[in-house]
Order: structure tokens, then C-alpha cells, then sequence
């Protein structure tokens, strides 16, 4: 029966702490098969030298994988699941499902690896046959899955017994290697030995010893303070660890010859003092790498299934007990574990559970450098000693070390992670916790709306920012869907309700634009604006409306609900006015006219026969009308459709006015089959547009009215025509513009005079000091001269060089006026950089 965790003593009394249920898993695992039959292989054939250097870039990927934990840990309440937990409830529901999912696999497969490795040493060591060493095999899993079955409490009591016995192990190797010490052995060791295998193939062998630190981890729903146990458990287990792989490769080189240490995995037993302790180590380090991949898959499973992230996992939820334990989780593993044992050749299967490891560790470095750069209030790690780079850096090591251990397996591991990901992206329902994914993109907001800020203004960058304003809920998923069209994935939507009822009905108000914008299909944002009227609210919000560099520049609207209203005159001259409003304001304008059975028209027809008719009129608004309407084009509604582009001839002469406008559609890239016509008349805009899908029309205000380009109301006009945007830009649209243009070149105009007029204030006052020059050697040259007609002379000359100074001086004095004046045109430029397109030719005349 399954018991939720609680805070009473009575649940937490079984609880685990930092030795038993860190500390003991960890280094258990750690202290593996590599230990006893492989360190003095790597000794022999790399050398001391080469030996330590793969134990400290395998060391330097659990320090960091360490220290990445402890941050993490410490942020959040671990619960069960351990990796699978802290990753996914920092990168998302995708990468934890995928990672928990591979781990708990690659935890129960290694059971089986273990088991086969433990089968193998005592069929060796009695002389058997393979098929003796699977059955062995098999007898272990046996035992283990008993000690499983009844909790971390019996597990813990038979770790305690391995850990006794590898300390033994430990002692008898530690004593003998002194005994055996040479310090001419330790110095013939230090090279590699001849015809050596590459560095990489040592450390891929070396590496599985280091995978172990994290099993204290997937124990984090039975320790009573994960937060403080994890990381200092980890860090115990892997720096004791650290010294014992240090002092055995030591101890390794000074007391056996190379040959010998390269030639025979059981080394150890030559050099310990009582090598039938050796045995019995080689025994518990298999057993114990087993029971600790035991007691760690089935608590990712029943996390996994407690978090519903595969339906199918969900019986796996319930646990036994005050402590939970997952036995049905415990028999998957178990089940997995002899059918790994079946399969014979593991080789393939071994590399990419090793891979496995790897990403998560990797991932693991990822989550905290993730939530490290979200800059979130919320991460406050206890623990202190970490820094985001750092691990950023651990999770770059564990992506080399993956590729230099076996790139094949590497690549393998990773396109399993990302099918999982991929089907749980599509797939998953709403996230049952919140993760750090928010944060990181609040703070990707933040920090690219400062860059914005930073950076010029330039029409190339124009996109449509749109304000859909609606107050109808039964025209509000029409107006959605235009405005989807119009941004086509470029620009944001915000669809605006003003409400001018009590402000109680604010909330209610809002979840109406959220169920529509949900209904609809589309992405936008709802805001709901309070005030006393529809003038007041709208003249506020589009006074205030954005958030630095990012702000609106188009408002969408329906057109008049009614074309027969007994007050529709009234109504149409308050609708005027609003919008003339709105255009002093600087925003573009686009009206819809769209009717229910108009819209159900379009959706009917084939998407090769849709046409959309652009009514063109040199100028912002044409071009306005020509932007929107290619952009409409990207989406997959109209991808298929035609653009029309219809002006009126110029001069009588079709011929010419033709090729200019089919220039025009060239020099700005849109492709559209442009039309001349006799003039923009409601009867011609009838006959040629009246079997369109959707036209663009040109929007004139006269007296508060709307018209069309005839000067007459459009009330006539659109009950017979099919849907109608009307369109008048309030902002300089410039279709063609060159990166030259804008206020970038603006300022570099600007910048290009003041230079001249520096240069020249430099030239005027080099000839003020050539002048002085001048006038001094000519007073020196009077004293030098006696004669009086000599001095005559000298004395008109320095009267000539007085005068040619005056004018220097006024010369020089009107330079240096011209460039402090020319200085403060360019720094009102740099403060004014974000002036709008409107302003932009009168700078630049300025200039």
C-alpha cells in the first residue's frame, strides 16, 4: 500500500542519513571491479605518468558533477528519484522523462553487468565453465533482489558488510605494497610501456570507476535531509575515493614490475599481504556495484511514475511501508537484470549504459549552469563553492569525454535521449511542477530587450506589433486569426478588451480573452484595461502600452458591428474620431470587415483559389498594404494563394504606368501580378475585386469619417464587397531601404560633418599661429633695422599680418562655433537614436 511521505517522526524514524544512505552507495560503487583487476593494468601498459593523469581528468568530471549537485540540492526539497528529480525540475519535464527513463534501463542493465562480472571472477577462480558463471549470476541477482525487496534498511546492513570487507581488502593491499616497495620499480614504471594502447582506450577503461558518485543521489527519497546529506556524502565519497586510486596506482608501480602489472588483472593478489582478502574485495565490489544499481533504479522508476510523465509507468508509483519502497519497481529491475544476463555479447550494451551516465552527469552540470543564468530570485544554494561556469565546463568535459570513450556509443545514447525527448514534447500533457525553463527565458527577455536598447532603429527591422482591440466575443476569433495572418510569426499579438464596468469584473474579463485566445488557436497575449470610457482607456493605453525598445506600431480592429443601426451615424463619427486618435498617436491602422458568412466562404475555398487584391497607392499606406499583405502569404492558410496589386493609370498611359509598378514589385522583392486600372472608384473596386478572397484598401479620414478613395463613406461600399482590410499607415514604411539608410546613417552623417568641422577649426587655427609667428619676427626684425625707410617698411608689412590675423581669428572663432554646434547636433542624435520613423528627415535636414 502506498503511504505518502509525511513529517512525523514516526515516517521519518527509517529514514536514511549522510553515511548510510550517501556516503555507503557511493563509494561502494566507486570502489569497483576497477579498483581490484584493472588499476594494475593501466599502470603497466600507460605508465604511472599516464595513470594519474586519467585518474585526474576522470576526477575532474566528478568534482564538477559534485559541486554542480550540492548547488542544486541545496535550492530545492529533493524527493525521490535522484538525477531524474533535480534534472527535471530544472529543465523541463522532456529532459527529466527521457534521462529518467534511460537511467532507470541503464541502473537495471548494469545490475545484470555486475552480477555477470561477479559470475565470472568465481567461475574463474574455481575453474568453471561460462555457463556455470551465468548461473552464478543469476544466484546473485537472486540474493540481491531479496535484500531489495525489503527495503533500504536491509540493503544498508548488507553495505556495511561489503564496505567492512573492501576495507580489508584495502588493508591487505596497502601492507603488502609496502612490503614490496622499490623505488626503482616505481621509476620504471613512471613511462608507458612499448606497443601501449592509446591514452583514450586506458581511459575508457579506467572511467566506470568514477560513475558511482551519483548513486547516493537516487536514494534522495529515503535520506531524512537530502539537502545537506547529498552534497556532503558525495564529496566524502568521492575525495576518500580520490585518495585510494591515488596511493594504489602508487603503490601498484613501486612494488610489481611493468610486464608483470601489464600482463596479470590479478595483480593485487601478488602484492597483498593476505590475498584470499583480495578475493573476498573483488567479491563485495561486485556485489555492492549491483545492490547499489538495485536500490537506485526502482526509486527513478517510482518517481517517473509518480510524476504521470508515461502513463504507462503509473502502477509503478506505489510503494511498501513507512519507507515506500518501490517493490514492483524492485521486480522490473530484477526482470531487466536477468534478461541482460541472457544476452550474451554486452559489449555495445555496456558503452552506451556507460554514455548513459555521462549525459546524465553532463545534464546534471547543464541544470545548474541553466538555472545559475536565469538570474532567478529563487536560487539560493546553501551551498556556496560553485560557480556557473564551472559547471558549464563539467558538463563540456562530459560531452569530450563521451566522444573520446567511444563516439559511436555516444552517438547512439544521445539520439535515444532525444526520441524521448521529441515524443514527450509532443506528447505530455501540462507539467505537474514548475521548472527553471521561465526564469531562463525571463531573464533571455530581459537581457535582449537591453541589447535592443542599445542598437539602432531601422526600417529593415520593422515587423508588425499589433494591438487587436475587441470587445465582442462572437467577432473576437475572426479578429484573432486576421491578426495571426498579419504577423505571420514575426510579430506579437495583444488582444485588448476595455472594460468599462466595475473593476470586480476585471478577472472575469480576463479569463474570457484567455478561453478565447485558447478557443482560437492562436498565440497572443490578453489584457484587460478598466477605465470610465472606451476614449479614456484606449487614450492611456496607447499612450503607456510597451516595454522599452518593444512597443505596438499597429492597431486592429472590427469594423461597426451594423451597417443599419438607426444611430449608425453617430456611431461611425465616434468610431472616426477614436481612430484619428489613435494616428496622431503614430500607430497604423487596420480595420476589419469581415462577416460570418463571408469568413465561412473563405474557409470553403481551395487554397490555390484564394486571391488577396491589394487597392495600391504610393506611400506609407501602399506600402503598408503591400508588407502585410506578403506576410500573410508565409502562413499556411494563404501560402498557396495569388497576390493582385491594382493602381490606377497615370497620364492615359496603361503601358507605362504598368512597367513602373511592376519595377516597383521588383526593386522590393514581392512577388504579385500588378494591374492597371482606369481609376479607384466604388464601381471599379466592385467590378475587379468583387470575386476576391481579401482586399486591402487604402483608409481615409475626412471630418472623423471614413471613406473611400473616392471621398465617398464606406458604408455603401462594404456590404457588397468580401472581406475589406483598411489600411493607413501612420509611420514611414520603407520597403527598399539600404543598411546605409535609417538614423544609423543619420548619425554617421552627422559624425562625417563634425569631423570637417574639426578639421577645419584645426586648419583655422594652425594659420592663427602661423600669423602670431609671423608678426613676432617681424617686431624682432624692426629692432634689428636702423633706418627709418626700413622700418617704415616692416612696419606696413606687420600692420598687413595684424589685419590677415583679425580675419584668422574670425575665421577660426566661426570654425570652432560650427563644430560645438555640429558636437550638440550629434549628441542629441545619440540621446534621440529611438525617435520614431516620422521624425527621422527632419534630424537628417538638420544635420
Amino acid at each position: 500500500m502506498h503511504t505518502p511521505p509525511t513529517n512525523s517522526s514516526k515516517t521519518t524514524q527509517h529514514k536514511l542519513g549522510t553515511f548510510a544512505g550517501v556516503f555507503t552507495p557511493s563509494i561502494l560503487t566507486i570502489l569497483g571491479l576497477i579498483l581490484f583487476l584493472r588499476l594494475g593494468y593501466l599502470v603497466g601498459t600507460g605508465g604511472l605518468q599516464q595513470t594519474l593523469l586519467i585518474i585526474f581528468i576522470a576526477y575532474t568530471i566528478s568534482i564538477l558533477t559534485s559541486i554542480s549537485l550540492s548547488a542544486i540540492a541545496t535550492n530545492l526539497k529533493v524527493r525521490g528519484g535522484g538525477d531524474y528529480y533535480l534534472i527535471s525540475r530544472t529543465l523541463g519535464l522532456e529532459f527529466g522523462g527521457a534521462l529518467g527513463l534511460v537511467l532507470f534501463m541503464a541502473q537495471s542493465v548494469s545490475i545484470g553487468f555486475y552480477c555477470i562480472g561477479f559470475g565470472e571472477v568465481v567461475a574463474g577462480l574455481f575453474a568453471m565453465n561460462d555457463g556455470i558463471a551465468q548461473i552464478i549470476a543469476l544466484v546473485a541477482i537472486a540474493g540481491l533482489f531479496f535484500l531489495a525487496w525489503q527495503g533500504a534498511d536491509w540493503s544498508t546492513r548488507f553495505q556495511y558488510v561489503v564496505m567492512a570487507v573492501i576495507c580489508l581488502a584495502l588493508i591487505s593491499f596497502f601492507m603488502g605494497a609496502l612490503l614490496h616497495w622499490d623505488f626503482a620499480l616505481l621509476r620504471g614504471n613512471w613511462q608507458s610501456a612499448p606497443q601501449a594502447p592509446s591514452f583514450w582506450v586506458l581511459f575508457a577503461v579506467f572511467f566506470p570507476a568514477v560513475t558511482g558518485f551519483t548513486q547516493g543521489v537516487s536514494m534522495s527519497g529515503d535520506l531524512s535531509d537530502p539537502g545537506s546529506s547529498l552534497p556532503k556524502g558525495t564529496f566524502m565519497a568521492v575525495g576518500i575515493s580520490l585518495i585510494v586510486y591515488l596511493t594504489a596506482a602508487l603503490f601498484f608501480a613501486g612494488s610489481l614490475p611493468q610486464q608483470l602489472l601489464a600482463s596479470d588483472y590479478s595483480a593485487m593478489n601478488r602484492i597483498a599481504w593476505l590475498p584470499v582478502l583480495i578475493i573476498a574485495g573483488v567479491f563485495a565490489a561486485t556485489l555492492s556495484s549491483a545492490m547499489a544499481s538495485f536500490l537506485g533504479a526502482p526509486r527513478i522508476l517510482q518517481s517517473l511514475a509518480s510524476d504521470k510523465v508515461f502513463p504507462l509507468l503509473t502502477p509503478f508509483a506505489t510503494g511498501v511501508g513507512s519507507s515506500n519502497n518501490p517493490q514492483r519497481g524492485v521486480l522490473l529491475a530484477g526482470a531487466i537484470a536477468i534478461f541482460t544476463i541472457g544476452l550474451g555479447d554486452l559489449n555495445l550494451i555496456a558503452s552506451v549504459v556507460a554514455m548513459f551516465f555521462l549525459i546524465s552527469y553532463g545534464l546534471l552540470n547543464y541544470a545548474t549552469y541553466f538555472e545559475a543564468s536565469s538570474a532567478s530570485p529563487s536560487f539560493r544554494p546553501r551551498f556556496k563553492w560553485f560557480h556557473k561556469y564551472a559547471s558549464l565546463a563539467g558538463a563540456g568535459v562530459c560531452l569530450l569525454a563521451m566522444l573520446a570513450i567511444n563516439w559511436e556509443s555516444a552517438a547512439l545514447a544521445v539520439t535515444l535521449i532525444f526520441a524521448i525527448y521529441q515524443y514527450l514534447q509532443r506528447t505530455a500533457k501540462q507539467s505537474r511542477w514548475a521548472d527553471g525553463r521561465r526564469s531562463y527565458h525571463l531573464q533571455q527577455v530581459r537581457e535582449h530587450l537591453l541589447q535592443i536598447s542599445l542598437e539602432l532603429e531601422h526600417p529593415r527591422d520593422w515587423r508588425p506589433q499589433i494591438l487587436a482591440f475587441s470587445s465582442s466575443r462572437t467577432r473576437r476569433e475572426r479578429l484573432l486569426k486576421f491578426s495571426s495572418w498579419l504577423e505571420a510569426g514575426s510579430g506579437l499579438t495583444t488582444l485588448v478588451h476595455i472594460l468599462e464596468k466595475s473593476p470586480l469584473q476585471k478577472k472575469s474579463a480576463e479569463n474570457e480573452l484567455y478561453e478565447d485566445i485558447s478557443a482560437s488557436g492562436v498565440q497572443a497575449f490578453p489584457l484587460v484595461i478598466n477605465a470610465p470610457s472606451l476614449e479614456i482607456g484606449s487614450s492611456l493605453l496607447l499612450q503607456s502600452f510597451g516595454i522599452g525598445p518593444l512597443k505596438a506600431n499597429t492597431i486592429l480592429l472590427n469594423y461597426l458591428d451594423s451597417y443599419t443601426q438607426h444611430f449608425f451615424t453617430l456611431q461611425l463619427k465616434s468610431f472616426g474620431k477614436n481612430l484619428h486618435s489613435a494616428l496622431r498617436l503614430g500607430y497604423n491602422l487596420v480595420v476589419l470587415d469581415a462577416k460570418e458568412p463571408e469568413w465561412q466562404k473563405l474557409a470553403q475555398q481551395a487554397p490555390d483559389q484564394r486571391r488577396i487584391d491589394i487597392w495600391y497607392i504610393s506611400g506609407n499606406s501602399g506600402s503598408l498594404m503591400l508588407l502585410l499583405a506578403h506576410l500573410m502569404t508565409r502562413s499556411d492558410f494563404w501560402l498557396e494563394s495569388e497576390l493582385r496589386v491594382l493602381s490606377s493609370v497615370h497620364s492615359g498611359d496603361y503601358k507605362a504606368t504598368l512597367a513602373v509598378l511592376q519595377q516597383e514589385l521588383e526593386d522590393i522583392r514581392i512577388d504579385a501580378d500588378a494591374v492597371i486600372v482606369e481609376d479607384f472608384s466604388s464601381a471599379t473596386i466592385l467590378k475587379y475585386s468583387q470575386d476576391a478572397s481579401l482586399i486591402f484598401l487604402p483608409l481615409t479620414l475626412k471630418a472623423d469619417q471614413i471613406v473611400d478613395c473616392s471621398g465617398l463613406s464606406v458604408d455603401k461600399l462594404l456590404p457588397v464587397l468580401p472581406l475589406v482590410a483598411l489600411v493607413i499607415a501612420a509611420q514611414k514604411i520603407d520597403l527598399d531601404a539600404e543598411p546605409e539608410q535609417g538614423i544609423a546613417g543619420i548619425l554617421a552623417k552627422a559624425e562625417d560633418k563634425l569631423n570637417a568641422a574639426q578639421a577645419h577649426a584645426k586648419q583655422t587655427e594652425e594659420e592663427v599661429q602661423t600669423i602670431n609667428q609671423a608678426i613676432e619676427d617681424n617686431l624682432l626684425e624692426m629692432r634689428q633695422h636702423g633706418s627709418e625707410e626700413e622700418r617704415t617698411k616692416l612696419y606696413n608689412k606687420l600692420g598687413k599680418s595684424r589685419q590677415q590675423l583679425d580675419q584668422a581669428i574670425r575665421r577660426s572663432t566661426k570654425a570652432e562655433a560650427k563644430m560645438e554646434s555640429k558636437k550638440r547636433q550629434l549628441e542629441q542624435l545619440h540621446k534621440k537614436y529611438h525617435i520614431n520613423e516620422s521624425a527621422e528627415q527632419e534630424n537628417e535636414d538638420g544635420a
